[in-house]
């Protein structure tokens, strides 16, 4: 019995993307793959719009082929990108005092070398 049930949203890495749909990895029996048909109810021009190869994302299960570890997924009417958070954002912090040090000697910078110069 496959943990993978019909209409369950499950998560998965795209590991390929081809004219005709996204492959995805859920684990290290199972792979998916996204119909163009199930990416969305609207034309796709581009699939690559829809996903990066490495990119976690949500799917829905509408078919499972136990016998060859096969899962049909769709995007569908579901959020299927993964939000970043506040806390598994990663970036610089701002502390707005960069420049103040070098502001307040340039003053001193530019008469010393003007003082240097004649």
């Amino acid at each position: 019995m496959t943990k993978y049930k019909k209409g369950k949203i499950v998560k998965g890495n795209i590991t390929g993307i081809e004219n005709y749909g996204i492959f995805v990895s859920l684990d290290d029996y199972y792979s998916g793959l996204i119909h163009i048909s199930e990416i969305s109810n609207k034309f796709v021009k581009d699939i690559n719009d829809f996903g990066l190869i490495g990119e976690t994302i949500y799917a829905k299960v509408i078919d499972v082929d136990e016998s060859e570890n096969h899962v049909k997924l769709s995007i569908k009417d579901i959020d299927y990108r993964i939000k970043k958070t506040a806390k598994n954002k990663k970036g610089i912090k701002e502390v707005g005092t960069g420049f103040t040090a070098l502001s307040q000697k340039r003053e001193d910078w530019i008469a010393q070398k003007m003082r240097e110069l004649m």
